[in-house]
């Protein structure tokens, strides 16, 4: 049996209006993981992740931005960048 983990994924941007996460675990739904913003400007969410490899992006007022703390990365087919997660 695959057991999923929690996972929390946090986007320091103060100025935003809104920030969603979105990634293959959600078909890319911008709609699906939306994040909540504490006093410091920092936005985050906690979703449960089944073991393997996760592609992500947060989605910040309409934008397509990779997180800066990921450090591993792999290319899209629209040519930039996805962020990537590995649950054990």
């Amino acid at each position: 049996m695959i057991k999923a983990k929690p996972v929390e994924f946090k986007l320091y941007a103060p100025q935003a209006k809104c920030v969603s996460l979105a990634g293959s675990f959600n078909n890319w739904d911008t709609k699906a993981n939306n994040t909540k913003k504490d006093s410091k400007g920092n936005w985050s969410t906690k979703i449960s992740l089944e073991s393997g490899r996760h592609e992500y992006k947060f989605f910040v007022d309409g934008t397509w931005l990779n997180d800066p703390s990921c450090t591993s990365c792999q290319t899209n087919a629209f040519g930039s960048q996805n962020c990537v997660v590995e649950i054990k």
